[in-house]
């Protein structure tokens, strides 16, 4: 059988006037002629075909403040001034001088605004930690919370110590009310200079309760929805804007305060949306990743970078033989997560607390 195409140039003006009185006729078809609803019945207990677990799951990627500011609990922006202006996201309240004379509680401190302000609920526990270094004895920290008002709704005194050393201080206090943009105001109070580094404020009731962790509320939704698998830490963000600021997962592991921060990739992505304080400090790290994996029962998926930073900005790549250290990255990366004590990347999960590999199956 041959078939002809229904249009050709032959007839093009008979087709338009076909189109045209077809349409024409179908405004005045009875309404009887119209296509009836169909009513479909899923038998939702019925199972007809298996579907592999790993076909259904999560890709989490750094955008729109999703890791530091979203599912990170970390409330402190800026929290080691390590930004590219290192004041940004603080704001000094009083007049700032290197050395204090005789400076009573309320006259000088520093504020800080949070990821566009701080979700604080009342009831709710907050560790507050700080590392400082102060030469000569003599000042006291006082940490306050204050809502969009300026209403005090919680806080307390920390006592710091002399030494030329960097020490840890903690404290804990409750939040007496509920408020949606809160702020941090760290108080100093005395004689004399400190040192301040890697300012924190959590909440206590993270998921899992574990201390500097991430916001419940928010891994409970990814939990329900029972992903196979866990896709992490992005795409774009991988490659970077350049390779110089690629992600690179090596640092990202280890001791909080030693993880170097680097811009997010969506920083400036957008000139209608700047974004200039959006940086990854890296506290949401590649054991974190394993850990939330884990947790929500999703195979771990890593995504790695393969030499090459994002094609719609700098487009750069690494020339072939200079691939080495990549592959080397991506190796390593199966000894985090699978070795066991005596390989070397191995001991470092070990002595994050996880002595038992992570079962990594699958790499980008």
């Amino acid at each position: 059988m041959h078939c002809k195409p229904f249009y050709h140039r032959k007839n093009h003006n008979r087709w338009k006037v076909f189109v045209l009185a077809t349409a024409i006729t179908g405004l005045f078809l009875p309404a009887a002629t119209a296509q009836k609803d169909q009513l479909l019945v899923v038998n939702a207990a019925q199972i007809k075909a298996s579907v592999a677990p790993t076909m259904w799951g999560l890709f989490f990627e750094d955008i729109n403040m999703g890791a530091d500011g979203g599912i990170y609990a970390e409330l402190v922006k800026n929290r080691s001034f390590e930004f590219s202006k290192p004041m940004m996201g603080w704001k000094v309240l009083g007049f700032l001088r290197v050395s204090l004379h005789n400076n009573a509680k309320g006259s000088l401190g520093l504020a800080n605004e949070g990821f566009r302000g701080m979700g604080i609920k009342q009831g709710v526990g907050y560790d507050f930690s700080v590392l400082y270094r102060q030469p000569a004895p003599g000042i006291k920290l006082h940490i306050e919370l204050v809502d969009e008002s300026g209403n005090n709704i919680g806080g307390t005194t920390v006592t710091t110590t002399a030494g030329t050393d960097w020490k840890k201080t903690t404290a804990t206090f409750k939040a007496t009310a509920t408020a949606q943009k809160a702020k941090l105001n760290i108080w100093l109070e005395g004689n004399g200079s400190i040192d301040m580094d890697m300012v924190s404020l959590f909440p206590q009731d993270t998921w899992k309760g574990r201390p500097g962790g991430m916001r419940a509320d928010m891994i409970q939704l990814l939990a329900d929805m029972k992903p196979g698998f866990l896709r992490f830490p992005g795409g774009c963000i991988v490659e970077g804007f350049d390779l110089s600021q690629r992600y690179r997962w090596k640092n990202t592991i280890g001791p909080i305060e030693e993880r170097q921060l680097v811009i997010n990739r969506w920083n400036f992505e957008f000139a209608h949306r700047p974004a200039p304080d959006y940086f990854q400090t890296f506290g949401l790290g590649f054991f974190e990743y394993f850990q939330l994996a884990e947790d929500i029962g999703a195979e771990p998926l890593p995504i790695l970078n393969a030499g090459m930073a994002c094609q719609f900005n700098t487009a750069e790549l690494v020339p072939l033989e200079d691939l080495g250290s990549y592959v080397q990255d991506a190796l390593d990366l199966v000894e985090f997560a699978n070795g066991d004590s005596t390989t070397r990347w191995g001991r470092e999960r070990v002595k994050m607390g996880h002595p038992d590999p992570f079962n990594l199956k699958y790499l980008g």
